[in-house]
């Protein structure tokens, strides 16, 4: 996406990577820090990594500044070369795919980069004894080897379209996060990658700061310092920007129409496939009613979210495909029918109590709603969605949490959540919605169970051809219509100001998690200075 003035337009959310309780930092690079230098600049965002360590899930989807993969994204969120000099050689079963690597690269410690060190990261992430979340993205992977220095072969069990989109996974040194601990080890804070930027300190909870690669690949930078202040709170974010202590910051729309008429700044707005929903687990009385999940589905009003919340910056979500991707299935829409979910309601045995509330065999439709502490956005979506609900006659208590609070109650609570991948439905899907990751972690959150999606999504995975997959795609989201596990808002917009000083900015179709490997600055290493 292009920059464009916030005047006329619908401006941009903050989405819900907020996901960190609101406080206020120390200014992240002294007085007058940003705008300063002509050299260096200091970005604001909301919220940190656990790790930098690529084995852990750091950077998995591009753009991590001190790692590169084999294959990044274009702003068009086309695939190019990266440590590969080209895109993959497939075989015509789609089961191998062959990597010719580039020549002379090297490690910002000075140690060439090859093929055992490809080989290294895709087979550390895929040991069970590797705490990274994200393994099952990479379960097509039967085997990955190295021919020679300079070629890399990965086998696949099934042949799984979209897998050259997993190879922009940052590659990790063999020489150095293979002699020591891969979960716990100082390369999950201290990391060694061939990107364009190096680690120069990390104050959890203040900034991450960066310097270029002098000797990088592609290039040195012209942007030499480069720091990413954490900064949970919007107001002070804001604030620090209008100060000139930040070069740019990602900003609720309320905040950043303050900038609007200030012309030494430009606003960005990114599209993106980041969704908030609610959780609808099974194992609770009221919410694993199916009854219970279709009257809500359609007793929330989602236009109005969209316009009140959101301010114009979103869209309606029906699931976890936005409406505007060629992979949403047409039809599935929900329009807003307070009465029909009433009869719904009705038919299945919920009347109304003494009290408004519905009554079933003695329980009553009554549940918590959770939502992350300090995260203005998804409480404002939690307290629609119960007044949405209340007229309903379901009674949701909304209560705040820290996710150590949150996670042990997923299992029988519900939770205002977020999420959302660009690239392939596999990737929104898979997680979410799967039977069998049901409890690891923040996969499958509601505990969602129905056979037909789990036989959908494998068909989806392992299925090479486009229109096999496309309908066991519109299999799920039809699904989804008849029983959903959970209640999609909205999709969100994402917003940025920066400064105009730099040439070269723009904004790619975003995932959930933003502002620190998305935003305008995702190519800050392509940045020139204006004239």
């Amino acid at each position: 996406m292009t920059a464009r003035s916030i005047r006329g337009t619908a401006a941009a959310v903050l989405a819900g990577a907020l996901a960190l309780t609101a406080a206020a930092c120390s200014n992240p690079g002294g007085s007058g820090a940003g705008g300063g230098a002509k050299d260096s600049v200091v970005v604001g965002i909301a919220y940190e990594p656990d790790s930098l360590s690529p084995l852990l899930g750091y950077g998995k989807d591009g753009n991590s500044k001190i790692f590169d993969g084999l294959l990044a994204y274009d702003g068009e969120m086309r695939l190019r070369p990266a440590l590969a000099t080209a895109l993959p050689t497939v075989s015509d079963d789609g089961l191998t795919y062959t990597y010719q690597l580039r020549e002379g690269v090297k490690f910002s410690d000075g140690k060439p980069f090859g093929a055992k060190d490809v080989v290294f990261t895709y087979r550390t992430i895929l040991d069970e004894k590797t705490n990274n979340a994200s393994r099952t993205e990479l379960d097509a992977v039967k085997d990955v080897t190295a021919r020679g220095e300079h070629t890399v072969v990965f086998t696949l069990k099934y042949p799984y379209a979209p897998f050259d989109r997993r190879t922009v996974l940052p590659i990790a040194p063999a020489h150095i996060a293979g002699e020591q601990d891969v979960n716990t080890g100082p390369f999950t804070t201290k990391p060694v990658g061939t990107g364009p930027y190096l680690l120069t300190g990390w104050s959890k909870g203040e900034k991450i700061s960066f310097k270029a690669n002098p000797d990088y690949w592609g290039g040195a930078p012209e942007v030499k310092k480069f720091t990413m202040a954490i900064i949970k709170d919007d107001d002070v974010r804001a604030t620090r920007l209008r100060a000139g202590e930040l070069d740019g910051a990602i900003l609720p729309p309320n905040l950043a129409k303050g900038f609007e008429e200030d012309s030494g700044r430009t606003t960005y707005d990114a599209t993106t496939y980041d969704y908030r929903t609610v959780t609808l687990p099974t194992h609770h009385k009221v919410t694993g009613d199916t009854a219970v999940r279709r009257a809500l589905d359609i007793a929330v009003d989602r236009e109005t979210m969209v316009d009140r919340i959101l301010e114009g910056a979103g869209t309606p979500a029906y699931g976890p495909v936005p409406t505007g991707s060629e992979w949403f299935t047409r039809g599935t829409e929900r329009r807003y029918d307070l009465e029909g979910a009433r009869r719904i309601l009705d038919d299945a045995g919920w009347k109304p109590g003494k009290d408004g509330v519905r009554v079933k065999d003695g329980v009553r439709a009554a549940f918590p709603l959770w939502y992350l502490t300090g995260d203005k956005l998804r409480q404002e979506h939690a307290l629609a969605y119960a007044s949405d609900a209340k007229k309903a006659g379901i009674d949701i208590t909304t209560q705040a949490g820290t996710w150590e609070v949150i996670e042990p109650r997923m299992r029988q609570d519900a939770v205002l959540a977020g999420g959302g991948s660009p690239g392939d439905p596999d990737f929104d899907q898979y997680t979410l919605l799967m039977s069998s990751l049901a409890g690891d972690g923040f996969n499958n959150m509601a505990w969602y169970d129905n056979p037909a999606v789990d036989r959908a999504l494998d068909a989806g995975r392992e299925s090479g051809e486009p229109a096999a997959r496309k309908a066991a795609y519109d299999t799920v989201q039809r699904e989804l219509v008849k029983n959903p596990g959970y209640t999609f808002l909205t999709h969100i917009d994402h917003l940025y100001v920066v400064n105009d000083r730099w040439d070269g900015l723009s904004t790619q179709t975003e995932p959930h998690d933003h502002g620190l490997a998305s935003g305008p600055w995702w190519n800050i290493e392509d940045w020139t200075p204006k004239k």
